[in-house]
């Protein structure tokens, strides 16, 4: 559905300290060159939600502007569900969804049911399909009396709600979603996360998501691909990353003792960090499932306490994604 092959991208900028004369001597300085992307290549299949992650300017964003043909790389080969954005831009442009979490696509000052009829000549979208997909996506992103105000008028979780229903009016088979709860309340935030699950789930959209919530990628996505300096760092499996990189399970348990004022005996890899109560106790233990499972902890407790309460909690994955920075140091 999505392919890159070492594609390349350099940008060239003029760098200066402040000042008329350092303004007036960068004129005839050189550009220098920002390497924007390095031999990117990945994959997405169809159907596939992959979180795309990485710190300020490590090309996300540029990424994405050459998937959707917004930018023609110096050199390698893009393909999404066998087009080349930038060589067949208005074909690929009919197929394809974005949204930009700082950037609208909705007329400022003309209710959101007109931008939507501009949106549906723009892509030249048969009347009973646009009316088909605007009652499904309303009713899906609660938008209801939202689509009869301007948008100037609308808060950013509402004007959010209608940015990705706008790119959704033509059913494009891909999704690229950058930043799309930038800025966005709780309860707005859940709703954008449970339509776009239900999207995925639903249609089968090919969903890229780029963001720096990382409740986002926890909720939404199973595979994440981290970029970093412009260059691919790492590409694979949620799960198995936070195993990796968070191996550290916090197991919380309360509890009878069987033998009153005992001390408890821990197997290796796990360790006390608190312990309250005499009798009925409860203790806090840090698990290393590299040498521990969890299952094996609670088996050793389960033998020295009547066990009444139990809670297992993994690192977050805020600390995954720090420990991965710091692993490729970016």
């Amino acid at each position: 559905m999505i392919e890159m092959q070492h594609i390349n991208k350099t940008f060239y900028v003029r760098r200066r300290e402040a000042g008329l004369k350092n303004a007036a001597a960068a004129l005839f300085k050189k550009r220098e060159p920002v390497n924007a992307l390095q031999d990117i290549s990945f994959r997405i299949e169809e159907g596939e939600m992959v979180g795309y992650i990485g710190p300020n300017g490590a090309g996300k964003s540029t990424t994405i502007k050459v998937m959707t043909g917004v930018l023609t790389p110096d050199s390698g080969l893009c393909r999404v569900d066998g087009r080349v954005p930038w060589k067949e831009r208005k074909a690929h442009a009919a197929h394809i969804g974005v949204v930009f979490g700082q950037r609208s696509q909705l007329w400022w000052d003309l209710p959101v049911n007109d931008s939507f009829d501009l949106i549906r000549d723009i892509y030249r979208v048969p009347e009973d399909r646009y009316r088909k997909n605007v009652r499904a996506l309303a009713e899906m992103l609660a938008l209801g009396d939202i689509l009869k105000t301007p948008a100037r008028q609308l808060s950013l979780g509402q004007r959010e709600r209608c940015e990705i229903a706008a790119s959704l009016l033509h059913d494009p088979a891909v999704l690229f979603l950058d930043e799309p709860t930038i800025g966005l309340d709780a309860a707005s935030k859940l709703a954008v996360r449970e339509f776009i699950r239900e999207l995925n789930r639903a249609r089968g959209t090919t969903i890229l998501l780029t963001t720096h919530d990382m409740q986002d990628i926890e909720a939404l996505t199973r595979r994440i691909i981290l970029i970093g300096k412009g260059r691919i760092l790492l590409d694979g499996g949620l799960e198995a990353l936070k195993a990796a990189l968070s191996p550290v399970r916090t197991v919380t348990v309360s509890g009878r003792e069987r033998a009153p004022g005992a001390e408890i005996s821990l197997p290796e890899g796990a360790a006390v960090r608190g312990r309250q109560g005499q009798g009925n106790i409860r203790l806090t233990l840090s698990a290393d499932t590299r040498t521990l499972p969890v299952p094996a902890l609670i088996e050793a407790l389960s033998r020295q306490l009547e066990l009444t309460d139990l809670s297992v909690e993994e690192a977050s994955m805020d600390e995954v994604v720090l420990s991965l920075y710091k692993k490729y140091e970016i």
